[in-house]
């Protein structure tokens, strides 16, 4: 105990001006994660406040160990590198810690919107050189829209209205990994991860551990890949979870409830027929949108931009789905909206349940695990490390989501005050009232207020 209240009184990252008094690493971390960086008897907490102040002192580019010890006084490079790499603390449990932390601030963000919160899954993409980062490989990097060398890992984020975070993490081991097993033993990677699985497939774990964590959300998102995989929605089916997931434009849909039976033999020649087949034909998507006449849309103001409200074209029918497999056809919800681009989702939802506006309010809410990509990656440190093994790079994920969660809390905290606080504004910010002198937190606010005034007259401009 008396070891433990003396690293508090060492480590504790004094708030200047008080603005942000709740908001501190020694609320964050000795309070909310007490005992998780402990290995062994000895506590390892006081790193995990100088990697986490690392990643908020530094600038993109610059979110590395070795430009980590340059911008933190006191800390050493070695130390970095054994937390990261050799030290077993937990990283399962401090991700758990961190997903009920995000999932108790949104409940409330919730009471005070009135709005539903999403769970949204997708991957992100970190280029890497050479071949001995963990999970690496030639394949598609959406960072730069093409194939090249990287790691992929799949990501969950928990978002209500503009508020959102990330909140699970798994990587993608592609089959030149797991078929592997030397190459998986050198990155430590352990015996029940090396086995491959789709990027669904991780997707599915998240959202379980989720569910398993108790994290309240009222429906699932994400993109084409996931939307188009039937092990997926079937999976969210029998777990009753209620979701809009994208799929993309050549995806066959019924209009009407088919019927299935296997065709008998047309002749004496050829093999006798053993599949199901439809009595009706299906219908691609880009094809049944020709159909469609203006009047079969409404138009819905959705979300608020900076240039005023974002408007789409909205129209809903209910709609059959098959697989391929399945001895019926699933009855479905297609969204369609039309603003800059056309986007097609499916939903196991009642079409009747849901307003037009709604169900363009789901489909859209996958832009903030976009959101929450950039922010982690521009201003979080998430594709910044400069670790290869396994465990590192699971540390390494775990303190950007615990990141990620301080600012959010900042962020919800004070709404309020400073309406338009972006993810930089709030790193910025608490740069200088952990870091800096009380002249340059003054100085700092003062220039977020201005940029704030310029940014809030714009908007109202483009409002009137």
């Amino acid at each position: 105990m008396k070891q433990k209240r003396a690293e508090e009184k060492n480590f504790v990252l004094k708030n200047k001006s008080g603005y942000f008094s709740n908001h501190n690493f020694n609320t964050l971390i000795y309070r909310k994660y007490d005992g998780l960086f402990r290995v062994y008897r000895k506590s390892c907490t006081h790193v995990a406040t100088e990697y986490l102040s690392g990643l908020l002192q530094c600038e993109k580019g610059h979110k590395n160990m070795e430009r980590m010890v340059e911008a933190v006084t006191g800390s050493d490079y070695k130390r970095y590198v054994h937390f990261l790499s050799v030290s077993k603390w937990s990283y399962e449990d401090v991700n758990l810690v961190t997903m009920k932390e995000v999932d108790t601030v949104l409940r409330e963000q919730k009471k005070r919107s009135g709005r539903p919160t999403g769970l949204t899954f997708d991957e992100s993409s970190h280029l890497k050189k050479g071949d001995k980062s963990v999970g690496v490989a030639r394949q598609y990097a959406g960072v730069v829209g093409k194939v090249d060398n990287c790691q992929v890992s799949v990501h969950v984020c928990l978002s209500n209205e503009k508020f959102c975070t990330l909140i699970g993490t798994e990587l993608f081991l592609p089959t030149g990994w797991t078929n592997d097993k030397a190459r998986c033993q050198d990155a430590g990677i352990p015996e029940a991860k090396q086995k491959y699985q789709t990027k669904p497939e991780l997707a599915l774990e998240l959202v379980k551990r989720a569910i398993e964590a108790g994290v309240e959300f009222d429906f699932i998102g994400g993109d084409g890949l996931y939307g188009h995989n039937s092990e997926l929605t079937r999976a969210l089916d029998k777990l009753e979870r209620f979701y809009v997931l994208d799929v993309h434009k050549d995806e066959l849909v019924f209009l009407s409830e088919p019927t299935f039976a296997v065709p008998g033999r047309k002749s004496n020649k050829g093999k006798t027929p053993t599949l199901l087949r439809p009595d009706i034909q299906p219908i691609q998507l880009q094809g049944y949108i020709k159909t469609l006449a203006s009047k079969d849309f409404t138009r819905e103001q959705i979300r608020k931009t900076a240039k005023g409200w974002k408007y789409a074209l909205v129209h809903t029918v209910t709609v059959w789905h098959w697989d391929g497999k399945e001895q019926n056809a699933q009855k479905r919800t297609l969204v369609i909206t039309r603003s800059e681009k056309t986007k097609y989702s499916l939903s196991n939802g009642e079409k009747e349940k849901y307003t037009n506006n709604e169900w363009a309010y789901f489909q859209i809410s996958r832009y903030w695990v976009e959101r929450c990509f950039d922010d982690s990656k521009n201003e979080l440190g998430m594709s910044g490390y400069q670790v290869t093994g396994w465990l590192a790079w699971q540390h390494h994920m775990a303190l950007v989501l615990m990141a990620g969660l301080y600012i959010l809390t900042l962020k919800i905290d004070k709404q309020d005050q400073l309406p338009l606080l972006s993810v930089r504004d709030a790193r910025l910010l608490v740069i200088s009232i952990l870091f800096a002198s009380q002249k340059e937190v003054d100085l700092c606010l003062e220039h977020i207020q201005i940029r704030h005034r310029q940014r809030q007259a714009d908007i109202d401009r483009h409002y009137k």
